[in-house]
C-alpha cells in the first residue's frame, strides 16, 4: 500500500512508502536507536593519543625544521641542531630552540642565518604538515642545554670530586 491508498496526504510521517518484493519498508529502516550502524559513539577511526596535540605538533615541526636545515647550503648552519619547537596550541607562533658546537660565541652568526631562511622554514612546515595555520617562527638557543654543560664543567672541576676519586 502506498501513502496515498492510506491517505496520509504525501507527507513524510514515517509511514509505509512502498512495497518490494511483498514487504513494506519504513522510512527508519536500517538505523537502530538514532545511531547509524557501524558506528559506536560517533568515534569509530578516531586514534588514543598518550600526548597533548600541541606536543605532536610540536615534534612534527622539529622533525621537519631539522630536515629542512640539512638542505639549506649555509656554513653558519653546518652544527646547529634544533633541539625542541614550542608551538602554541593555535599554531601562531613557534618558538625553534636550537644548539651548536659554537656556543654562545656563534649565536649572532646563527641567528642571522636562522631568520634569513624563515620563510624557507615555514614554507617546508607549510607544505609537509596539512593545517590551517603556519606558525610564525621565533629562534632562540636552548639555555637549557647550555646550563646543564656548565654545570657538568663545574663538577668536572670540583676539587673535593676530584679528591674523593683519586683516594677510591
Amino acid at each position: 500500500m502506498t501513502r496515498r491508498e492510506r491517505g496520509s496526504g504525501g507527507r513524510g510521517d514515517g509511514e509505509v512508502v512502498g512495497r518490494s518484493g511483498g514487504q513494506s519498508r519504513s522510512k527508519s529502516a536500517g538505523k537502530s536507536g538514532g545511531k547509524s550502524a557501524g558506528k559506536s559513539g560517533g568515534k569509530a577511526n578516531s586514534r588514543k593519543h598518550s600526548y597533548p596535540r600541541a606536543a605532536r605538533i610540536s615534534e612534527t615541526v622539529r622533525e621537519v625544521v631539522a630536515e629542512e636545515l640539512v638542505r639549506i647550503d649555509d656554513d653558519r648552519l653546518a652544527f646547529v641542531t634544533v633541539t625542541s619547537i614550542d608551538v602554541d596550541s593555535e599554531m601562531n607562533r613557534g618558538i625553534v630552540y636550537y644548539d651548536s658546537l659554537q656556543g654562545e660565541e656563534g649565536d649572532k652568526q646563527i641567528l642571522d642565518a636562522l631568520n634569513e631562511n624563515r620563510k624557507r622554514l615555514q614554507s617546508a612546515i607549510a607544505k609537509q604538515i596539512h593545517a590551517r595555520r603556519t606558525p610564525i617562527l621565533e629562534f632562540r638557543p636552548d639555555d637549557g642545554i647550555r646550563a646543564a654543560a656548565r654545570i657538568d664543567e663545574v663538577l668536572r672541576n670540583d676539587p673535593m670530586r676530584t679528591r674523593n676519586l683519586d683516594s677510591e
